[in-house]
């Protein structure tokens, strides 16, 4: 562990890269903080009246200018990556706009509609965002996850340029369990010289001072995970301070110092801040600071490395000369430096009076233009002339990888065969294409074998940075860890599922080259890694994940790894499709098409594929595949449902909506009911998602226009007019599937999960969720009789 300033052998490191004026440096790093809480400022004074309170950060956003002024202005190259902490937007903005990314106007809309976001957004924010940031813990681990996809993407398509992959992140971020299970996996460690976190170390969370003893677990935490942890603790006036006579005891005294007192000594000045800090302290403490006058006590005693860019230069450089391990700096900063309400307990959420802005102003801001930019002549304009010029690079552009992927492979069964087993067939069956094969890439978290993806693994082997071994091969599983390796083993955190597929799924934006991501995880985790899919959706990523085995029907395991609320949750999330494919027939059009989409639409998205571990009949689909035609009945399938039994009308039809491994019982209910004189349509339900989406969009339309509602979406076409009532059968919370008689105004009977399972046979649990094929034939029937 080392405390900057920094050690010999680190200072020649440091020495070897020339830093920009320290003065000048400070003078853009006020600038920045102006329009950072001026922006802020202004997104609240001057909202319309009658809004709510818009808020902003200043607090936190000014504990984050000197970091980010002299990673900047003093460290960055045009190809890295840096993920900045969700508070701190503000000061992002301010940066962008003077290195002329974004107009002078755009200063005027943070967070209003349109435009600057509360947040960092790739996809929403007006100028080039490395990575989305707001729930926080999410885009700290995303530079890391970046960097194992670049290691990747050079050793499968070659080197790209040396990039940084740069978080920063408050010290509370810390709480956050995912940054620690992303931190201690060892996919993400070894080798990964080029990440560096730099921690906001203020001490202060939303509600409250922290401990100190907390950042020194913290830190033994890094260093316990093989992470080089460096410390910018002290500035260059309290080093110095520490280097003369009773230098020791005044670095005893402000180390041991408890943080809630040194927090209070930052409303402090003058004679009452020297009695306060010297208060219980050894006599040589006072002796230390005998030369320093009243008046100059502060800057001394407050003077932490956090808020001295040329200690925090010589950290970044220290960073980078450790070429095998990723690096941790905790900058020591003060909540609000700079600012009226500097250091106090509960300034997270406060804003500064028109009064404190406006004597910030007189300091800070240029006295004939508050938003003006430096002049291009001055040593501060030059400075950020130099750094807009370094840092320039081509915006990208989402483009179509034109590769023709197949819109199956051709694989059907004339055995029972579960979809779970169909789909690792299927991936591996892709990965033979000239084209698709080389582009995909599997992770999972430590579920690959029991998630399907063994035959894959053997076709092409586990990725890894620095070894090579000898094939384990137990028969099922032959595994051999090699550079050239297609699939990315996690340990078991669904957390980094999701943040990985996040990167392999963004690694086009970032390094230049699209992927075609798969991962696996058990169904029911999905829940697990749920804030991290949303993440990587909400930052436009695109893969695809299969949940299985899902739903009740994994019966012996009981309720805790059986998956009830995925299905709703896959249809309600912006951003990917959910899928459920029945037959292997279907899931084969569906899988290739989302693979199509991932390498050809620039305006792709993931997918989301529920599978199970029932093994069914295929001859169903391949007698609707005779009956509709080959063409016919994929265009259904990829629109979200087809008529897996369509028999003639009688005085009395039904239609059975299903979807997965019920479909055996909703088979059997059709003839049962067919016994009693009432026929039964059985739709195969593929997607509730496209189905919604279709309906939804006609409907859409429709209102924006004006115009009456019309019925030319798939849903309405495949149930059609003589439908009758509706009975809808889902190993699923039964709402998930309840709506579908909505949009063409039927009446419906929903079955499904709509409580906590149990261990035993699948008979056991289908009868005790209704989902029986005596309960099928009994909702029919009180289907019709609602109906009439």
């Amino acid at each position: 562990m080392t405390t900057l300033a920094l050690a010999p052998d680190e200072q020649s490191v440091a020495a070897a890269t020339p830093e920009p004026d320290a003065d000048v440096l400070a003078r853009v790093a006020d600038r920045i903080l102006w329009l950072a809480v001026r922006m802020v400022d202004h997104a609240n004074r001057h909202r319309p009246a009658g809004e709510l309170k818009v808020g902003g950060h200043q607090a936190s956003s000014a504990s984050m200018v000197s970091l980010m002024t002299a990673l900047w202005f003093g460290h960055l190259d045009a190809p890295d990556r840096v993920a900045v902490k969700p508070h701190a937007s503000p000061v992002l903005h301010a940066i962008q706009y003077l290195l002329g990314n974004l107009d002078r106007d755009d200063l005027t809309t943070l967070r209003s509609f349109g435009g600057l976001q509360a947040y960092p957004s790739i996809t929403k924010d007006r100028f080039d965002v490395d990575f989305s940031t707001g729930s926080v813990g999410f885009g700290a681990v995303a530079p890391l996850f970046a960097a194992v996809t670049r290691r990747y993407v050079d050793e499968h398509f070659g080197a790209r340029p040396d990039a940084r992959f740069i978080a920063l992140l408050g010290d509370a971020e810390l709480d956050e369990g995912n940054v620690w299970e992303a931190m201690t996996d060892p996919m993400s460690r070894g080798g990964l010289g080029n990440v560096t976190w730099i921690i906001d170390l203020n001490r202060q969370s939303l509600d409250r001072v922290i401990p100190g003893v907390k950042a020194a677990r913290m830190m033994e935490m890094f260093r316990i995970n093989d992470w080089q942890v460096l410390e910018a603790k002290y500035g260059r006036r309290l080093t110095a301070a520490m280097a003369g006579p009773g230098g020791d005891a005044l670095r005893d005294h402000v180390d041991s110092m408890r943080n809630e007192r040194y927090q209070r000594s930052l409303a402090m000045a003058g004679a009452d801040l020297r009695a306060f800090f010297l208060d219980g302290a050894d006599p040589a403490v006072a002796r230390s600071l005998a030369d320093v006058a009243d008046d100059d006590l502060s800057a001394v005693v407050h003077d932490l490395g956090g808020h001295d860019i040329p200690t925090l230069l010589d950290a970044y450089r220290a960073a980078d000369a450790e070429p095998d391990r990723p690096s941790v700096v905790f900058a020591y900063t003060v909540k609000g430096h700079g600012l009226p309400i500097a250091g106090d307990p509960l300034n997270h959420a406060a804003l500064l009076t028109g009064d404190q802005v406006d004597g910030l102003r007189a300091g800070l801001a240029d006295p004939d233009d508050e938003w003006a930019r430096f002049d291009a002549e001055s040593a501060a304009g030059r400075v950020v002339a130099r750094t807009a010029r370094r840092l320039a690079r081509p915006a990208h552009r989402p483009t179509s990888l034109e590769l023709s992927v197949p819109t199956g492979v051709g694989q059907r069964s004339n055995r029972a065969v579960s979809t779970q087993a169909s789909f690792g067939r299927l991936v591996a069956q892709l990965g033979r294409d000239q084209e698709v094969g080389p582009r995909l890439v599997t992770t999972s978290p430590d579920v690959a074998v029991s998630t399907g993806l063994a035959g894959w693994i053997n076709q092409v082997g586990v990725f890894h940075h620095a070894r090579e071994t000898e094939a384990h091969d137990s028969g099922l599983l032959r595994w051999t860890e090699h550079l050239g390796g297609q699939h990315i083993e996690l340990g078991i955190s669904e957390m980094n599922l999701f943040s990985m597929l996040g990167q392999l799924g963004d690694a086009d934006r970032l390094h230049g080259e699209r992927l075609l991501p798969i991962g696996t995880l058990y169904d029911p985790f999905v829940c697990r890694g749920l804030d991290a899919l949303v993440h990587s959706l909400y930052s436009g990523a695109r893969f695809i994940v299969a949940g299985t085995p899902s739903g009740v029907t994994l019966s012996p395991e009981g309720g805790a790894h059986q998956s009830s609320v995925t299905a709703s949750l896959g249809l309600e999330l912006p951003g990917i499709v959910a899928i459920e494919p029945t037959y292997v027939g279907a899931m084969d059009w569906l899988l290739c098409d989302a693979v199509e989409a991932m390498a050809n639409d620039p305006d792709g998205e993931a997918a989301y594929f529920r599978l199970t571990t029932r093994e069914l009949d295929q001859s169903p689909f391949e007698r609707a595949a005779e009956r509709l035609g080959e063409d016919r009945l994929r265009r259904d399938v990829l629109a979200g449902a087809y008529r897996l039994v369509d028999p003639d009308g009688g005085p009395h039809r039904v239609t059975l909506c299903a979807s997965g491994p019920v479909l055996p019982e909703v088979l059997a209910a059709a003839r049962d009911l067919e016994d009693e004189g009432v026929t039964a349509r059985v739709v195969d339900v593929t997607s509730l998602d496209r189905l919604h989406r279709g309906w939804r969009a006609s409907l859409t339309t429709s209102i924006r226009q004006a115009r009456r509602p019309r019925r030319d979406f798939h849903l309405a076409e495949v149930l059609g007019t003589d439908s009758g009532p509706l009975v809808t059968v889902h190993d699923a919370s039964s709402h998930a599937m309840g709506w579908l008689g909505s949009p063409i105004g039927r009446s419906v009977v929903p079955l499904g999960v709509d409580t906590f399972g149990q261990s035993g046979t699948i008979d056991d649990l289908y009868a005790l969720h209704d989902l029986s094929t005596e309960m099928v034939v009994n909702a029919a029937l009180a289907a019709l009789d609602l109906a009439s």
